[in-house]
């Protein structure tokens, strides 16, 4: 898979190193989804999507995700499995960290650069090193107000940003099991931001259920050995996790969303391939119904299934558009990255001045949503919502 952002650099160096005839090994194995620069007048990223898209209609790709055509869906992360091209027992590369992201599907899924993708472009081979396992098992049932944001901010704050460096963390127990997909996404998803080659899940019949709606592809799925062997193993108790924030400018700066009460925000952001997902908009939903934002609320759904969703799915008989709109939040933008990556200066969304964001996306980096003088700050869609009517980081409990 590659995107808008890398799709040009590894198609330079897929023609530089095997032939400006030359042709992918598999086009039915390449996705090429541009999401990241795409709702702009900047001429270079558009520059961009014309590469990507010459690049598709010159190799005959039938999985190119075009934008402003109805093959458009949005955001790689989301779009992949909705598209069924996520399967159980195989290997996928993207040239996108949050790659890791498909682990959700029993699959060996991790983020590559430019030139290795160039390369499985011409060959559908890549020299990888097996990374050891770390296990987190989860077990008991989380809380209401508790989402899978949580359960990975915390296993970062415990771990920090480098504690998973090149490992597979494997996530299992109770607590995961029942968890629905979107919601082991973004558990495999934010793998990446302690370090991890990967995250992953086991297959089990809801994975196999989603996949099997999704797509007729064949596949297989493994489990891991009962003596498997683990660079290191961590249980946590479901029960006693709380709602917490990533502080700026770290992924690790992990606090509980109950100790930052007197800490003023400026606007809230739900979206992204972490936070922008139906089960996302729901849980921001549940809180905001009858109530109003204080603050600048932004919406950005992931992809056009869940710009859908916003109208078709309900809270308490509501529309979750409706929701939306009555308690003062900015109409959603078109589905995309959008400022999750910061983007051109008409980015919807961007920090553009000394904005205290609480972002349901996965960074919190200087300068990842814009401005550098901005302050990101990581949270589930329930604490953003609540942040959002308050003003304050505050936890959901307060709501729920």
């Amino acid at each position: 898979m590659t995107h808008d952002v890398c799709g040009p650099g590894t198609i330079g160096i897929f023609q530089r190193e095997f032939g400006r005839e030359a042709r992918v090994w598999n086009p039915d194995a390449v996705v090429l989804t541009p999401d990241h620069y795409i709702f702009t007048e900047d001429e270079k990223c558009l520059r961009n999507i014309d590469l990507c898209r010459e690049f598709a209609r010159d190799q005959g790709l039938p999985h190119f995700y075009d934008p402003g055509t109805p093959s458009y869906s949005g955001v790689c992360h989301v779009t992949l499995p909705q598209h069924g091209h996520c399967r159980p027992g195989e290997v996928m590369f993207g040239t996108d960290s949050h790659t890791c992201t498909h682990g959700a599907f029993g699959q060996f899924a991790t983020g590559i650069g430019n030139t290795d993708a160039a390369f499985v472009l011409g060959t559908g081979k890549l020299l990888v090193k097996i990374p050891a396992s770390m296990r987190f098992t989860v077990e008991g049932v989380l809380p209401d107000h508790v989402m899978a944001k949580d359960l990975i901010l915390q296993i970062i704050g415990d771990l920090g940003v480098d504690g998973a460096t090149y490992r597979a963390m494997e996530f299992c127990g109770s607590a995961v099991e029942a968890m629905s997909m979107e919601e082991r996404m973004t558990l495999c998803n934010m793998a990446i931001e302690a370090g991890g080659k990967n995250g992953i899940v086991a297959a089990d019949a809801k994975t196999t259920e989603y996949v099997r709606s999704r797509t007729d592809a064949s596949f297989e799925c493994f489990v891991s050995d009962p003596d498997a062997e683990y660079l290191s193993a961590t249980t946590y108790k479901a029960g006693k996790l709380a709602p917490v924030v990533a502080l700026p400018h770290s992924p690790d700066n992990v606090v509980k969303a109950s100790e930052c009460s007197d800490l003023a925000v400026t606007r809230v952001y739900i979206g992204s391939c972490t936070g922008g997902k139906t089960t996302d908009f729901v849980a921001a939903a549940r809180v905001l119904k009858g109530r109003k934002v204080t603050v600048d609320t932004y919406l950005v759904p992931a992809t056009d299934e869940v710009e859908q969703d916003l109208k078709r799915e309900t809270v308490d008989g509501m529309p979750l558009l409706d929701i939306f709109r009555d308690a003062g939040c900015i109409d959603p933008a078109p589905p995309s990255c959008a400022a999750c990556l910061g983007g051109p200066h008409d980015t919807f969304g961007r920090c553009n001045t000394p904005e205290v964001c609480v972002s349901t996306t996965n960074r919190n980096f200087v300068g990842r949503m814009g401005s550098k003088d901005a302050s990101v700050i990581l949270a589930s869609p329930l604490t953003a919502a609540a942040s959002a009517v308050t003003g304050y980081i505050t936890d959901p409990r307060d709501f729920i």
